[in-house]
């Protein structure tokens, strides 16, 4: 039987110590205040990076491990293990999964590194990162667990109300124009992902009517979308909004008890295009090949 190592990113909400007590390696990933690069859970802490924010002449800025450090980390990661699932975030997002996959081609890691663009990010990716883990435990191939992620990569779904523009401003997601209408109107705009890009959703103008919309969304999704996609998770997370996320997940729990319901914060290279306030739901798949087992 084959050994599998799991690695991800940061983005999957994982911590370096939650990964090490998985058994499951977790890369940070870098982003920049003020020309500083900082490592999340390493070198920056969720409550220093929202401390960081409140000075509004803060730049905030994103990037992707350099190709050295996923190198070094397969390698060691193969010196101990047959295979690596390696499972970043979204394509879709960030340009740190096109840069793994053209990596995996090199010589040394063909073959024995598959990476894994099922387009998810946060807990939809950590429930990924989780399903991976299990598979491999139960002695699925890297090929395998590859295949079997891959094929659901479409089975989730993201809805995200954010509570200020000024970050998509920042990061150039939005034009100042659209972003100064939309802070004097004070429309929360309420995000999606589906299997890709963030695209807009709904405009709402409190955080009742967000929620409103995304309980909406998710019902929706699980009566028709995902009718016959199995097992769905419902998950929530927020940036530096956890009293509201605790809110939130009592009220899901009403409307649909048969679920679950894990929370997390937004991983801090994620909370530098939205800023603090964000609030989201999502729903993912879980494998057949694990329902049958469960």
């Amino acid at each position: 039987m084959s050994r599998v190592k799991i690695i991800t990113d940061s983005n999957s909400g994982i911590t370096q110590r939650q990964g090490e007590e998985m058994g499951i390696e977790v890369v940070p990933m870098p982003f920049f205040i003020n020309e500083t690069q900082y490592l999340e859970d390493i070198t920056m802490t969720q409550e220093d990076f929202y401390r960081a924010l409140q000075d509004d002449r803060a730049e905030v800025s994103t990037s992707q491990p350099s190709p050295e450090t996923i190198m070094e980390i397969w390698t060691q990661g193969l010196k101990e293990y047959d295979e690596i699932v390696h499972i970043p975030m979204s394509s879709g997002i960030s340009s740190s999964c096109a840069t793994a996959m053209m990596l995996a081609q090199e010589d040394e890691f063909e073959g024995r590194v598959y990476v894994v663009d099922n387009q998810r990010i946060s807990v939809t990716q950590r429930r990924s990162v989780l399903q991976a883990k299990e598979l491999a435990d139960r002695g699925f191939s890297g090929k395998e667990i590859f295949d079997i992620l891959t094929r659901d990569k479409l089975e989730s779904s993201i809805y995200i109300m954010v509570d200020t523009l000024k970050y998509l401003k920042k990061g150039g997601r939005l034009t100042p124009a659209v972003a100064a209408i939309g802070t004097v109107l004070r429309i929360k705009p309420v995000l999606q992902i589906q299997g890709d890009k963030l695209d807009s959703y709904a405009k709402v103008k409190t955080l009742k009517q967000a929620k409103q919309t995304m309980i909406k969304a998710i019902s929706s999704d699980l009566e028709h979308r995902f009718a016959d996609s199995g097992n769905m998770y419902i998950d929530i997370a927020h940036t530096q909004n956890r009293e509201e996320a605790e809110k939130f997940r009592e009220e899901l729990n009403l409307l649909f008890p048969r679920h679950d319901i894990h929370i997390d914060p937004l991983s801090l290279s994620v909370s530098c295009h939205i800023g603090p306030g964000a609030l989201a739901v999502t729903l993912s798949n879980e494998p057949k090949e694990l329902a049958a087992v469960h």
